[in-house]
C-alpha cells in the first residue's frame, strides 16, 4: 500500500509544480507521512484518515508562517515607470521626420520622441514625459 501513496505524493510535487499557489504541497507531505504509517498500519480507512488529519494539520499550522516568507512588502517599479519625470541626455538626436531619437538616463538608453513633434539636437537635457509602447516622450529642459 505504500506505492500508492508514493504515487499520490508524486502527483501533489507534479501538480504543485504546475499550480501557482502553494496549496498541494501540503498534501504531498500528508501522503508521504502516511507513506510511512502505511508500513505498520495496514487499514485503508485508518491510512485515508491519517492522511486527512496530517494534512489537514500541516496546511493550517505551517501555511501562515511559511506565507509569512513568501510575501513581499515592497513594490518594485518597472524600468519603464522608474524613468517618467526623469531628466536625460539626448545621446542620438530626436528627429520626428525619421522617426529616430535615443535617450540616456541612469545608464539606460531608451527609444525616444518629443512631446510636441520637434526636433532635438544631441547633448540637450530633456525630462521624461511619458511612456509610449517602447518609447521615452520628452520635453527639452530650456
Amino acid at each position: 500500500m505504500w506505492q500508492i501513496w508514493l504515487i499520490i505524493a508524486g502527483a501533489c510535487l507534479i501538480l504543485e509544480i504546475m499550480s501557482a499557489g502553494f496549496l498541494i504541497f501540503w498534501f504531498m507531505l500528508g501522503a508521504l507521512i502516511t507513506m510511512l504509517f502505511s508500513f505498520i498500519i495496514s487499514n485503508i480507512i485508518v491510512q485515508v484518515a491519517i492522511f486527512l488529519i496530517s494534512s489537514t494539520i500541516l496546511l493550517f499550522a505551517t501555511k501562515p508562517f511559511v506565507e509569512k516568507f513568501l510575501k513581499s512588502t515592497t513594490n518594485y517599479q518597472t524600468s519603464s515607470s522608474s524613468i517618467k519625470g526623469s531628466i536625460g541626455k539626448v545621446i542620438s538626436d530626436i528627429n520626428p521626420d525619421e522617426a529616430k531619437g535615443q535617450i540616456k538616463i541612469n545608464g539606460e538608453v531608451w527609444s525616444a520622441k518629443s512631446s510636441n513633434g520637434s526636433f532635438i539636437p544631441t547633448g540637450t537635457e530633456v525630462t521624461v514625459e511619458k511612456i509610449e509602447g517602447v518609447k521615452a516622450i520628452v520635453t527639452p529642459i530650456k
